[in-house]
């Protein structure tokens, strides 16, 4: 059993470095070819292949030749007040992290309660494939690797990049990232 996590492509946010929550706004023709790129190393049979409801990862699920079922667990963290806006607009009066920051639409918390909630659906034979967004599969894979979530800062996830997640002989492993 392995279980992929697989970034969205490119956004005009992305690029330009904002937190794209809840926003749902649409791949850029690189987050399209990007997202088309994917379908030769995704090209095999799944157990289960989700994704995130937005259209930003449907739409690279779909260019890389899956057919998810919709998973609203794998929508982005709620960032609130934060949304559209980069860390360098959000520090400029102080140092800012969303790591740290108690007053976002979401906690921390809230969102690792969501991907627990997606890693007890999966199957427990055969490969899952989910295709969804930066943070929120980034504390999906801290949570798998039976970190913090927090510790999930340390797991940078680029569009398109794909995590393999599965076991070393008991344990939880992180089998390959940013492939």
């Amino acid at each position: 059993m392995s279980l992929w996590v697989v970034r969205h492509g490119e956004t005009e946010w992305s690029r330009t470095m904002q937190h794209t929550g809840r926003t749902d706004i649409p791949l850029t023709e690189q987050g399209e070819a990007q997202a088309r790129d994917l379908a030769p190393r995704l090209r095999r049979d799944w157990a289960l292949v989700l994704a995130s409801p937005l259209q930003r990862a449907w739409r690279t699920a779909e260019l890389a030749g899956l057919t998810p079922e919709p998973e609203p667990d794998l929508m982005e963290w709620d960032y609130g007040h934060a949304e559209g806006l980069t860390t360098e607009q959000l520090s400029a009066e102080k140092p800012w992290r969303v790591w740290d920051d108690p007053d976002l639409g979401e906690t921390l918390e809230q969102v690792a309660e969501r991907v627990r909630r997606v890693l007890a659906r999966l199957p427990t034979h055969g490969d899952t494939c989910l295709v969804a967004h930066g943070h929120v599969l980034r504390i999906l894979t801290a949570i798998y690797l039976e970190l913090e979530p927090v510790d999930a800062q340390h797991l940078v996830l680029e569009p398109c990049g794909i995590g393999i997640l599965g076991k070393e002989h008991d344990w939880p492993a992180l089998r390959g990232w940013n492939l």
